[in-house]
């Protein structure tokens, strides 16, 4: 069958949704996000949620949250990146991060000092996944240097490789790489921005 003869066929079908009220498209990708869930076909649940940084997107497979995005990071970019590397199976689905979200928020109310969400660590591996695992280890409210931190994670001579791993953390705030500084005390990069960085460790009482 030519295309020619799809095309009003498809149109046909997708006009009762064209014609649907907002909440009555809710509830049916609230179904299907449900439904995806239950039947285990969706490898990658997303949603956003706001703070005092802006808007964040949050993503988590079966294992656990996946990635933390800042809007400066763009999250069609980032959504696009997960589906090209982890899966394309990736749905609007915000119940799976609603621990997340919760522990996230009570975190910048100054009410929660540590995460204990489950971890994805799919998007880091060798010396930058050592660094990451790291990172919890660095108490709320305290920093450590790059300098410290390469030693932590095993190889005292890699300081720009921690510095990248920083820059590239897919779970900023959950794993908390602002809190590591240059030696002199000054923040060095931060993916949020140096705004963001000066914020959290005002937030913990470390700045």
């Amino acid at each position: 069958m030519s295309v020619e003869h799809h095309e009003p066929e498809v149109s046909r079908l997708l006009a009762p949704l064209e014609a649907a009220d907002p909440l009555t498209l809710e509830r049916l990708h609230n179904s299907l996000a449900v439904c995806a869930e239950q039947s285990h076909a969706l490898d990658i649940a997303y949603r956003t949620i706001d703070s005092p940084l802006g808007t964040l997107l949050l993503a988590a497979s079966q294992r656990g949250v996946l990635r933390v995005a800042f809007s400066r990071e763009g999250h069609d970019a980032v959504l696009q990146h997960l589906a090209d590397h982890i899966s394309p199976r990736i749905l609007l689905a915000p119940a799976r991060l609603d621990t997340a979200a919760r522990e996230l928020d009570e975190y910048f109310n100054q009410r929660r000092k540590a995460f204990d969400v489950p971890l994805d660590f799919s998007l880091s591996k060798g010396f930058r996944l050592n660094v990451l695992e790291h990172l919890p280890a660095i108490p709320y409210g305290r920093t450590e240097s790059y300098t410290k931190v390469a030693e932590a994670a095993g190889n005292p001579r890699a300081v720009r490789a921690v510095g990248t791993a920083c820059a590239t953390n897919p779970l900023p705030l959950l794993l908390p790489c602002h809190r590591v500084v240059r030696s002199d005390g000054t923040y060095g990069g931060y993916l949020g921005g140096t705004e963001a960085k000066r914020f959290l460790l005002s937030l913990e009482g470390a700045a």
